[in-house]
């Protein structure tokens, strides 16, 4: 099954390094290098993707504004909300589940297969094995 996804990462390197891994994989992906284009690309009220995978950490807005907006606004209507982040401390966990999120995957402990697994099992049965 082919999946549209959006990945969101200030980091350029990863950005493109995980883009590629999905591309390869067959999956059809959008990228952007902050939370203010994601925004903005949801408000537009296009079809939502089938998922969502924001890092946290970022300038300007980061990931939990971005997570709480969408949450709020109830923006990507039926896409799935994972978190790809080096902040793996059970707070942060506990924030972003409180704003919905279906996934929580740590950087520094997946390689990038692992992640491309991990959001599409998210993706295909609504469940993470929550990575990290």
């Amino acid at each position: 099954m082919v999946s549209h996804i959006y990945l969101v990462d200030d980091d350029r390197f990863l950005l493109n390094l995980y883009a590629t891994k999905f591309t390869s994989a067959g999956h059809e992906i959008t990228t952007f290098g902050s939370a203010e284009e994601l925004l903005a690309e949801l408000r537009k009220g296009s079809a939502p993707p089938d998922a969502v995978v924001i890092d946290l950490i970022m300038p300007g807005i980061d990931g939990f504004v971005a997570l709480e907006t969408i949450h709020k606004e109830k923006l990507a209507k039926g896409a799935k909300l994972i978190v790809l982040s080096n902040q793996g401390q059970d707070t942060d966990r506990e924030r972003c589940r409180a704003l919905g999120i279906d996934g929580y995957i740590v950087k520094a402990s997946a390689i990038p297969s692992e992640v491309l697994s991990e959001v599409i099992h998210i993706i295909g049965t609504g469940a993470s094995h929550t990575k990290s």
